[in-house]
Order: structure tokens, then sequence, then C-alpha cells
């Protein structure tokens, strides 16, 4: 791997393939020389791109997801090295990832400003939403790609440069989109700084005029405090809650188990806490245990990314004092032994402070918990800190609607979960952050009003 700034190459970061637990490579490894001269280039770029017209940036955006159609054979190789996802989910990803490009190219085209004129007499008002600088973008390793494109998609389309650092343990397919980028957007809009959490760190603490940020809550809390009063968008992560009542349609476990293990369960929205009401429990984690049994680590869906995240996840389900659990073991290749496999699992008959129901496992796992009645329902779903996504199981509508509206969360789905398209926001509340991910309402993180107003007339003289 190279990047247009490497680092020392005896500082270099070994990058282990998910699937073996085997050395795949190296990457550079970013430190304050590299950092300040990414940031410099981007600041220099920053201006002659916030300088192009709508239409203009537009037709460099699409060229860029024109190079991620026309090379994505190669964006799927990058991301299946780094994160072991079955083919068929990286190519829907890396397709998404383009889709994402062209959205918000025709985003920047539509006006979005207030309308303003008339408001004080004899002058005339209009407001100017105008774009931060250079964005520095921190994406996690659970979507290396499609994260890139949820930051940096908006942020360009806005006309700020980017600086985008992936995660260490996946910075592939962010260093090809930096290198498509310089054909298509020009030397410098678009960069990619590779490095471990220190290079975010510096990057963060660098002369960039916004962060973008995804990841765990502790982090952002960080980054938060050391951007001072520089704007942030950050999303942290969740612990959704699903509530399944009695007449849920039939393919409500089926689905859930999907949604779950899609990724490995390593989606910040994705099922975490099924919540079902009392005389039908046992029947719920009987389908439920039936429907992620059919899900299998090696064959519908990929490991765990890496051995920190696999030990954490094997803390939380030890100390998880479940009652009942149930594993489906991975059917994983020769070879595969010591990679970070994690078979669907089932937690029940928990106690009410599990970390199991408390933190965000991101893993392909499920905890099960009775409710009295809907009104407890609804207080289980809102016991955590996270407040990211949930999701409603119901064949009545009304009472579906109704207890969505309740619920506390950024995005709510009924009878369906991780349902999402480029046109819908996505952004959490509370631990799980603030900030508006996806559809053209993304485009007001990266820019700022500033409102104009002149005089038209002066004032008549004796």
């Amino acid at each position: 791997m190279t990047t247009q700034a490497p680092g020392d190459p005896a500082e270099a970061l070994l990058l282990r393939d998910p699937r073996t637990g085997r050395v795949r490579g190296r990457s550079p490894n970013g430190r304050a020389p590299q950092v300040a001269a990414t940031v410099v280039a981007a600041r220099r770029a920053s201006a002659a791109w916030r300088a192009r017209t709508p239409r203009e940036r537009a037709d460099r955006l699409q060229g860029l997801a024109d190079a991620l159609d026309g090379h994505a054979g190669a964006y799927i190789a990058r991301e299946r090295a780094g994160t072991g996802k079955p083919e068929a989910e990286i190519a829907h990803e890396v397709a998404e990832a383009a889709d994402l490009f062209r959205f918000y190219a025709g985003a920047a085209r539509a006006g979005t400003a207030p309308a303003a004129g008339g408001l004080l007499p004899g002058h005339e008002s209009w407001v100017r939403w105008e774009p931060y600088g250079t964005v520095a973008v921190i994406v996690p390793w659970n979507y290396p790609l499609m994260m890139a494109a949820w930051r940096c998609a908006p942020a360009l389309a806005a006309g700020n440069s980017v600086v985008v650092k992936p995660a260490q343990t996946t910075p592939d397919s962010a260093v090809l989109l930096a290198e498509h980028a310089q054909e298509a957007l020009g030397e410098g809009v678009l960069q990619c700084l590779p490095g471990d959490r220190e290079t975010g760190r510096l990057l963060v603490d660098s002369a960039v005029d916004m962060i973008a940020f995804t990841g765990s809550a502790r982090a952002g809390a960080q980054v938060a405090a050391r951007a001072g009063t520089r704007h942030t968008s950050l999303e942290l992560g969740g612990n959704s809650p699903v509530v399944v009542l009695p007449d849920a349609p039939e393919n409500t476990w089926a689905d859930l188990a999907a949604a779950c293990t899609y990724n490995a369960g390593q989606s910040c929205a994705a099922p975490a806490r099924v919540i079902t009401l009392a005389g039908h429990y046992h029947d719920a984690v009987d389908a439920l245990g039936e429907a992620m049994a059919a899900r299998r680590a090696g064959r519908e869906f990929g490991p765990l990314n890496n051995a920190d995240q696999a030990a954490r996840y094997d803390r939380i389900v030890a100390a998880s004092g479940a009652g009942r659990t149930e594993t489906a073991p991975p059917a994983t290749a020769p070879g595969e032994e010591n990679g970070y496999w994690r078979g669907a699992t089932v937690l029940a008959d928990l106690p009410e402070d599990s970390p199991a129901l408390a933190e965000e496992v991101f893993g392909p796992l499920l905890t099960v918990q009775q409710a009295k009645d809907e009104e407890h329902a609804v207080q289980l779903a809102g016991s955590v800190e996270q407040a990211l996504a949930a999701s409603v199981w119901t064949a009545d509508l009304d009472r579906g609607l109704a207890l969505a509206r309740r619920l506390d969360a950024g995005e709510v789905w009924l009878n369906c979960h991780l349902a999402q398209t480029a046109e819908l926001p996505h952004g959490g509340r509370g631990a799980s952050g603030q900030g508006t991910d996806l559809s053209i309402l993304a485009l007001r993180d990266y820019r700022r009003p500033k409102t104009i107003t002149a005089r038209l007339r002066w004032p008549s003289t004796p």
C-alpha cells in the first residue's frame, strides 16, 4: 500500500486477514510530518474546490462514482482482504458507495437555502451556504468504503476538501478511493491518511476546520473535547431495541436473524435487544434460536474484524449472566481456524444489569427480554444510553406506528430492519452522537449559513 504522504517504513502497521488471523501486508503509520503535509495540501486545494460551481463539483463527483463502478473488482478485493466479508455483501456496498457520490452530486445542485427578501424595510437579504474549509473524516473498520462515502460525499458536495483517516485494520479501499479522487476531483481535494489511533488524534489536533467521526462513544467524546469550538459530526454507535408484539409477521425471526448477522453484526444500527411481551417470551426465544441457527459464520456472514474486537465480544458474552445461550457453530474452511469467527448467538434469561444489554456488543448476537406490557416494553427499549435505531414488529400497523413514535431513536423501522437509502436521513441521539448522515439534510452538517443584508436606498437628505 502507498499513500501521498507515507510514514516511516520502520513504523509500518501490520495488517491481518480476519478470516485466518495471519499477516496479509503492511500499511503506513502517519505521524506529525505526514499529517501536517497532508493537511497543508488539503487546505491548498480547498479554495479552488469551493470556488467551483455546484455543477462543476457535481460533474467531478460523478466521475469519481464512475471510477468506483469501473474498478468495482479492485474495491471488492480490497474490502474483502480487510474485512473478510462474503463477496456478495461487499459488491452491494461498493455499488452503494458509488450511488452516494452520485446522489450528492445531484444534491449539490439543489437550492436548499431558506427564502429571504423583504424582511426589513428598504433592505434585501439572502443566505449563502458556505463550506467549512477542510474536513477531517475518521471512519471505522466495519464498513471501510461505505462509511467513507457516507462522510466524504456530502462534505465534498458542500465544497470542502477532505482528509480521510481509515481504521488501522482496513485502510485498503480508502487508499484506492484517494487515488481515483486525485484524477477525478483534482490534486489534494480528497486524500487518505492511513495510521493508528495516534494518527487520528494528530489529525483532529491539526489545522482542519471540521471533524466528522464515526466510532465508539468513548472515542467520540475524546474527539469532541479535542475539537474545541470547531464543528463536529459524531455517529457513535447504537444498541438497537427490537419490540416484537405477539401478532408479528411470520417472517419476523428470519428477518431479524439476517439483519443481526449481516456483516457479522458489526453495524451500529443492527438489531441487538429483542423485547417481547409476557406470555410469548419462551416461544420467542425458541423461534429466534431456530432462525439464528440457520445463519452460519463462514457461509452467510464473515468474521469479526480483529483480535481486539473478538476479545471484547468474548468478554461481554462470558460476563452476560445469561441463563440460556444458543450458538450456531461457524462453518469455516480449512486454514481459517485461527480467524476471528463467532457463531450466531442468542442470549436469554439475562439479569437486568447484564453487559450484553447495556453495551453495544457489535457481533452476531441477539438478547431477548420479557416485558410485562407495551408500556414496559417502551421503558426497556429506552433503558440504555444509546439511541440510534429501533424496530417494531406487528401486523397491526396503527399499533406499530404508535409504538414507533414513542421510541427514542433517530431511525425506527416497522416490520423491517436496516432498510436504508441515500434519500433518508440517519443519525443518533444521546450517547449515539449528533449530526446527520445520508439524505440532503447531511449537506447541512458540512456547511454553514452566512446572512447578507443590503440596504437598497440611502435615506433622503433635507
